[in-house]
């Protein structure tokens, strides 16, 4: 499957320039449609009934709080959707400015699901987006790939690729979906780490399979395991990458819902928070 549909979560969070730099490039290269999209957050106040009844005077100046709030916010739209559409203009492809009045993690997983791929930034530590969890809202609802940026920036996506793979549903579904930016790629290595052998593992020859399956699709892959009980997995992906100079890891997003919170393994959680390359996800 070609990309030619790209959703970009914009924000005014560490790297957003080069966010939207990546996300126009990859649009250009793949004569695919971007669409940015900024989501004007509403404040939660869940106090505004007291026991004893509502608090009218709270409620009054919490509407003008929320109007004010709703100002800036559609103030800081208006910049970064100039800055959006200049990008654009300059790269000559079709895009599209959305802005929209909820949270953004909602907003992101409901229009990811009429897109080809969602491109999504890392939070930065040090300048918090306005929403959280926009990566995990989107990997985990909205049934397509999730492209998750560092907020260092990219300069490049897709020359040198790292699959994390274990065999897994989730892992397969990555690969199948990062296969127009493998199929670019000049160096690809399937990693494969602790794999379980014989029947139900992968094999005597972990990610000897699926290398072997990107190769029937023109792609060349080099098959790769390693065996670490001190290292998590996270870890080692990582260090990893840095060896292999990779500019893309494609791995599998894994979590469960246990009392209405989505719980990350380990490992992705890991890439979320400590990547210095994108990082292709899919669930």
């Amino acid at each position: 499957m070609a990309l030619k549909d790209i959703l970009l979560h914009v924000d005014e969070a560490g790297g957003h320039e080069a966010r939207i730099a990546l996300a126009v490039e990859l649009a250009r290269t793949n004569s695919a449609h971007l669409t940015g999209l900024f989501a004007i957050e509403p404040i939660s106040f869940s106090a505004l009934a007291a026991p004893g009844g509502p608090d009218f005077a709270a409620a009054e100046a919490f509407q003008e709080l929320q109007r004010q709030h709703g100002a800036v916010r559609a103030g800081f739209g208006e910049r970064l959707g100039a800055l959006f559409g200049d990008a654009a203009r300059r790269a000559g492809i079709a895009s599209e400015w959305r802005v929209v009045e909820e949270d953004a993690a909602s907003a992101m997983a409901l229009h990811a699901r009429y897109a080809d791929l969602a491109m999504v930034g890392q939070a930065d530590p040090e300048n918090p987006p306005a929403g959280e969890g926009v990566a995990e809202a989107v990997l985990l609802g909205s049934g397509r790939p999730v492209l998750a940026v560092p907020f260092i920036g990219a300069a490049a996506i897709g020359k040198r690729a790292l699959i994390a793979w274990n065999g897994s549903r989730e892992a397969a579904r990555a690969v199948n979906d990062a296969l127009p930016l493998l199929a670019k790629a000049e160096q690809v290595t399937v990693l494969s780490i602790n794999p379980a052998r014989g029947i139900g593992g992968e094999g005597e020859l972990p990610a000897a399979d699926m290398a072997l399956h990107l190769a029937r699709h023109g792609i060349k892959a080099e098959a790769s395991y390693t065996h670490s009980e001190d290292v998590s997995v996270g870890d080692i992906i990582l260090s990893r990458a840095a060896d292999l100079g990779a500019d893309l890891i494609v791995m599998g997003g894994y979590g469960h819902s246990r009392a209405r919170e989505f719980v990350l393994g380990g490992a992705t959680r890991t890439l979320l928070h400590h990547m210095t390359v994108p990082v292709l996800l899919s669930h």
